[in-house]
């Protein structure tokens, strides 16, 4: 058993995975940061100086010492515009990739 598990380790398709993970979770980061810290301010702006990070429902104001509770609509907002883009560039590189897979096939060179 233990043969089998470093012969699965030491194929390709598990570093590939592992190296698609880490590339993921960077690629997320600066998505991230792309979207709380350029996209959202100018937004904000144009909007009138709206913060998303502030924009709320309270549903119970705070009271003593007692949080307020309250949806962050906000947040869902900055998730949302980091989940799109997120989702606009994977189409692109699926797009670019489709179009190049097409483009070696014997069929379209003739």
């Amino acid at each position: 058993m233990l043969k089998e598990f470093r012969l699965f380790i030491a194929q390709g398709n598990v570093l590939d995975l592992a190296v698609g993970v880490v590339i993921g979770a960077s690629f997320g980061k600066i998505i991230t940061s792309l979207v709380e810290d350029i996209l959202n301010p100018i937004i904000g702006l144009v909007l009138g100086g709206v913060d998303f990070s502030m924009m709320k429902v309270v549903l119970k104001e705070a009271v003593g010492t007692q949080p307020e509770v309250a949806i962050m609509y906000g947040n869902f907002l900055n998730t949302l515009i980091q989940f799109l883009l997120i989702a606009w560039v994977i189409f692109l590189i699926v797009r670019v990739a489709n179009r190049a897979r097409m483009s070696d096939t014997p069929a379209t060179k003739e």
